[in-house]
């Protein structure tokens, strides 16, 4: 099982912030250090000092990291135009040496689109469709050759098609509930499909559908990576695991029906129930970023119990 460390900046975080969280999962061996895009924060907080943008972050991160994975959950769909964000992608896979792994999503936060003037279209899925065509489309185009896209959204012209990433093919990661657009947009696009803060039950069916849609695709389905999000709070003592719930907002016994919370052995072995549910890699969402003894102990004290 894959363990991959999981921020949200918007909550409140700085990029030295994060900078410490990236280095430290780095030392500790997760498999990647990846964050939300988002502009403004959620629920009962301030957010201070302010949002960070995600790609920004990412590229500070990628000259000052050397082998973690660097990737969002998700890239907002209604944030930046395809064309932009295929050059920002590349570059930023570039400039970490081919670490980057690229979610991209819809877009569903309205308020902060509000909030920082961006445009929030009704129709979003056939733009996200057509996001993945142009950015994909954009990176797989040979380096001498031009590409063309007459979309009903997006349209480029005679494009040079550069710069192009350091990776032969940067992994694209899907995801969503969603039971019939989303398989079919991920048996097109995905290397990787994501489910967000669902129990186990429904990650068995979803990945279900998906196999199904990447079958009648003409893919293996074995060719995607299934993983899941999850907030994770974990602790040696009963005391421990209230306090990280406290801190974070939330119920030790709601996060034990909904995310992954308690003991190393209650975590590992809620770990079990998404691995037979078919999840082969789990982003843990740190949601107190201040607290680096709870990214050890999982480390130290979940990760090896896992194989």
């Amino acid at each position: 099982m894959d363990l991959r460390v999981f921020t949200e900046p918007q909550q409140g975080a700085s990029y030295d912030t994060l900078l410490r969280v990236a280095r430290a999962a780095e030392d500790l061996g997760y498999g990647a250090f990846f964050r939300s895009d988002h502009y403004l924060h959620m629920g009962d907080v301030d957010g201070l000092p302010g949002p960070t943008d995600a790609w920004t972050t990412l590229a500070g991160l990628a000259r000052e990291t050397s082998r973690i994975r660097l990737g969002t959950l998700m890239t907002a769909g209604t944030f930046r135009h395809p064309g932009v964000l295929a050059i920002q992608v590349a570059q930023v896979d570039q400039m970490s040496g081919g670490r980057v792994d690229f979610g991209l999503g819809a877009g569903w936060y309205a308020d902060e689109h509000t909030a920082y003037g961006i445009p929030f279209p009704k129709e979003k899925f056939g733009r996200l469709e057509e996001q993945l065509e142009v950015i994909t489309g954009l990176w797989s185009t040979p380096v001498g050759e031009r590409f063309s896209f007459d979309g009903r959204f997006y349209q480029l012209a005679d494009s040079p098609a550069l710069p192009k990433p350091a990776q032969e093919k940067v992994p694209v990661i899907v995801g969503g509930r969603g039971p019939r657009r989303t398989p079919a947009i991920a048996a097109r696009f995905a290397d990787e499909f994501n489910l967000p803060f669902v129990l186990p039950d429904e990650t068995a069916e979803q990945f279900g559908r998906v196999r199904a849609a990447v079958e009648a695709e003409g893919r293996d389905p074995s060719s995607l990576v299934y993983s899941n999000a999850l907030v994770i709070c974990a602790g040696r003592s009963e005391a421990e695991v209230t306090r990280r719930a406290e801190a974070i907002g939330r119920d030790a016994a709601e996060l034990r029906e909904n995310g992954l919370c308690g003991s190393p052995a209650e975590i590992t072995e809620r770990i079990g129930r998404y691995r037979e549910a078919g999840c082969e890699r789990i982003y843990l969402q740190f949601l107190d970023l201040s607290d680096l003894d709870h990214l050890e102990l999982v480390a130290t004290e979940v990760k090896p119990q896992l194989g």
